[in-house]
């Protein structure tokens, strides 16, 4: 496999056009043996400019959360993929959601469905924890706090406004652990409201959790 003797050494983060180029840079035209790589599935074209190994490499693949880090950055991941990854909610998830300051946008690639959704600075810069996947891999991923936050606020049309709607959202509509959110600290959540959106509701959601 030619990827494997070019690429090995190179990290476990997907490989940008850049890097690839610059791996290539003693062939006569780079541009072309890309395509050839794509073409064999060696690479795996994830978006115009950024690839992963193909399976029969033998090089190590991308976790799914490091491909969303990469494919549109900077963002973190969020909302259900998050929940579940921190254990609030039993589902599977099958489509990982991002938050980034860059407009909302969906990607389907060979690695799985990618959605993002926007949110603006300063609010988007809390609570992003960094979190070891593989020996080599990490990802930003939203903190247990935010990836409930970002759920409240980026669900449409929800408005919390009493404690007995916001439980009913929480643990009958999310199916969230309840015992998991008795664990949040609402003091952080508090720090954040002079600049997260939905604020009312945000006072809503620690309100309620401090009755759980």
């Amino acid at each position: 496999m030619e990827l494997k003797k070019i690429a090995k050494g190179f990290g476990d983060a997907p490989f940008s056009r850049h890097l690839m180029l610059e791996l290539l840079k003693d062939y006569k035209r780079p541009n072309d043996k890309i395509s050839e790589l794509v073409k064999s599935g060696e690479l795996l074209s994830i978006r115009r400019g950024l690839y992963v190994p193909g399976p029969e490499t033998d090089l190590p693949v991308p976790m799914p959360f490091l491909i969303a880090n990469h494919l549109r950055g900077p963002s973190y991941v969020s909302m259900e993929a998050a929940l579940s990854y921190w254990g609030f909610i039993p589902e599977r998830v099958y489509e990982i959601t991002s938050i980034t300051m860059k407009t909302a946008k969906k990607y389907n690639t060979p690695k799985g469905r990618f959605t993002y959704q926007h949110l603006p600075s300063p609010y988007y810069s809390f609570g992003i924890e960094i979190i070891q996947l593989t020996p080599k891999q990490y990802a930003l991923i939203a903190s247990r706090e935010k990836a409930v936050c970002d759920k409240v606020i980026l669900t449409s049309g929800i408005t919390l406004r009493s404690t007995r709607q916001t439980k009913d959202f929480l643990l009958e509509d999310q199916r969230m652990d309840e015992s998991m959110l008795r664990k949040l600290d609402t003091s952080i959540i508090h720090s954040w409201l002079d600049d997260a959106p939905k604020k009312n509701s945000l006072e809503m959601l620690i309100k309620t959790l401090k009755e759980l």
